[in-house]
């Protein structure tokens, strides 16, 4: 019986993340509301992977960035062609806003690997993500209802302001100053968690 090599496996988890993105994001530009939402979030968690593994030494810009290329993505989403990698068109379009970002860090150089391998954009695996994402309910759950609320539907559900605020009873102004709160309490809560494994 032949070995499958662990290699193997990995690019085969790639092309089919790909391939599943490839078609939400076809599905979406068909009207698929659904699936284009679904697309924008798998991408997401793939971006901020990819991200997180390059720019460690920036971990408060990787967000704002992973939100920078999900606009351009939105934006330019009717100039990527069916018979194009979905990688290499995403790939160019995350290049360009990082090499954005380190440019405004005055050349510090805080790129730890080369972006130019397309297919590492969908190399995350699930364990990762699925890590991360315990990680992440693990601190919210150390918030106040105040500021765990308002994070949940805004950023994890995708819900709107005005929508976040009808799920809860709370004013949109109280949910932008939860959400604002709440992610300085988070990263802050991160920080010492870092600091403690270390």
């Amino acid at each position: 019986m032949e070995r499958i090599q662990p290699e193997s496996v990995a690019l085969a988890d790639m092309k089919a993340a790909e391939q599943r993105l490839r078609t939400q994001l076809l599905q979406g530009m068909e009207g698929d509301a659904q699936a284009y939402q679904a697309f924008l979030k798998g991408l997401s968690t793939h971006l901020r992977a990819f991200l997180r593994r390059r720019l460690s030494a920036l971990p408060d810009d990787i967000e704002d960035l992973v939100q920078d290329i999900l606009l351009a993505v939105h934006n330019q989403r009717h100039t990527y062609r069916p018979d194009q990698p979905l990688t290499a068109w995403v790939n160019a379009m995350a290049r360009y806003k990082l090499i954005d970002l380190l440019r405004s860090r005055s050349g510090r150089e805080t790129l730890h690997d080369p972006i130019e391998d397309d297919m590492a954009l969908f190399a995350t695996n699930d364990h990762e993500a699925a890590d991360a994402r315990r990680d992440v309910n693990k601190l919210l759950q150390q918030l106040p209802d105040n500021q765990r609320l308002p994070i949940v539907h805004t950023k994890l559900e995708g819900l709107s302001v005005s929508e976040a605020a009808a799920a809860t009873g709370m004013s949109e102004s109280a949910i932008k100053v939860g959400v604002h709160r709440g992610m300085k309490a988070l990263a802050a809560l991160m920080n010492l968690s870092m600091r403690s494994t270390t």
